[in-house]
């Protein structure tokens, strides 16, 4: 599922209350810290993941990972803050249409 601009505002504006639920540390993205995404996405949908990561390119690589094995969309990335989006089958968030 790729996320529209207008679905991608949506999803931000709910999120933007939101606290990380799942925050990386110094041992970086291990196959814990992946469950605990998947498990939070699955009982969530819309997730916010803190990655702490001084250098630029580890954490893309991470993001990057994260939204690979958990089959999420990436909404947003601000700083450290990531901002994760996968539907569930109970649908709990109503995204908006695509046109």
């Amino acid at each position: 599922m790729n996320l529209t601009t207008k679905q991608k505002q949506h999803l931000k504006g709910l999120a933007h209350s939101l606290k990380p639920v799942v925050m990386l540390g110094g041992n970086g993205l291990t196959e814990g810290v992946l469950a605990e995404i998947d498990n939070a996405l699955s009982h969530h949908e819309l997730i916010k993941v803190k990655v702490a990561s001084g250098d630029r390119e580890l954490k893309n690589a991470i993001v990057d990972a994260i939204v690979r094995e958990t089959k999420a969309e990436k909404v947003q990335l601000i700083g450290h803050v990531l901002v994760l989006f996968r539907q569930s089958e109970e649908m709990k968030i109503a995204v908006p249409k695509a046109k």
